[in-house]
């Protein structure tokens, strides 16, 4: 897919109606012929809208005018280009914890949660966040979870998690602020219900900090691994994570994952992490789907926001 077509699609998949200023810019990117020569020159890697948009919007760019956009970027693209090339899309969205609580909340208690791909861990508190699907409410903390749940029982009970690690190869810390403008950065426009709840995340991850372990999703989960408590379920778990990791090492990192104890809990892209007969999307705006030993379970949106079960 040409650099053009994937801001064209992003726009049409990931955007419409949900951040009107960022299919503005994705559509107007599309059609750029200055903004895709400068983006064509990095890696494919880093390549991606979100990386971009965040990456202006950290640098105090516009974003909601497309013709400034196109400005900033063109006059401020060596530092653009820089932040880039050094950073990577570690949206930390919290409100993924509702389309994994209920496979958390099916596999033997106690969990010792490992998550590749953490971030700043944010979504390693599945036990201390409430949660409200449709008319049910779970849990008694903060922030609250929104997640429209079809073809499922709501969970009964939270997970009782007794250990937590992550795993990246730059894992960020919720209590340095240059860590959590970036992550605010990434947070679309519009979103500010999105940021509020970051913020409340972020408070419950400093006042008991994980285990957030700098290193590689296949040489280093082993020994990690390896550090959960006996007697505790281990769970390795993934979200939106994988797209990242070049296909040879993905399936390196699947063919590993499925020798570790425990269970392994995936949300990712199907064109990503493939499964056999899966049943058609329900809607275009459900592009995850969520998978407990490889065994698909729901279809879910990208923040958490929605999920339709067919496990």
């Amino acid at each position: 897919m040409t650099i053009a077509a994937t801001y064209a699609d992003f726009a049409a998949r990931e955007l419409r109606g949900v951040s009107p200023a960022y299919e503005r810019l994705a559509l107007a990117v599309a059609g750029d012929d200055d903004l895709l020569a400068l983006i064509g020159a990095l890696p494919p890697a880093k390549r991606q809208p979100n990386l971009l948009f965040g990456v202006v919007r950290l640098l105090g760019g516009p974003v909601e005018d497309p013709a400034a956009f196109h400005d900033f970027a063109v006059a401020n693209w060596p530092a653009i280009e820089a932040q880039m090339r050094v950073r990577a899309t570690q949206t930390n969205e919290a409100g993924r914890c509702a389309v994994l609580l209920p496979a958390l909340a099916r596999l033997p208690q106690p969990l010792a949660l490992l998550e590749v791909g953490a971030s700043a861990g944010l979504c390693l508190y599945p036990d201390r966040y409430a949660y409200r699907y449709g008319d049910h409410r779970l849990g008694d903390g903060g922030p609250v979870l929104d997640c429209a749940a079809e073809g499922l029982t709501p969970p009964t009970r939270l997970p009782d998690v007794v250990w937590r690690a992550g795993l990246d190869l730059n894992p960020l810390d919720v209590t340095d602020g240059a860590d959590v403008a970036w992550l605010e950065a990434l947070i679309w426009p519009e979103h500010t219900h999105r940021r509020e709840r970051l913020r409340a995340a972020a408070a419950v991850a400093a006042a008991e900090p994980p285990l957030l372990v700098r290193g590689d999703l296949v040489d280093d989960l082993p020994a990690l691994a390896a550090q959960a408590p006996a007697g505790a379920t281990l769970v390795v778990f993934h979200t939106a994570v994988l797209y990242q990791v070049p296909p040879p090492r993905r399936d390196a990192f699947v063919d590993l994952v499925r020798t570790l104890p425990g269970h392994w809990i995936a949300n990712e892209d199907p064109d990503v992490l493939r499964h056999d007969g899966l049943p058609e999307p329900p809607n275009g705006a459900m592009h995850n789907v969520l998978a407990l030993d490889g065994t698909p379970l729901a279809w879910t949106r990208g923040h958490g926001q929605a999920m339709v079960w067919f496990g």
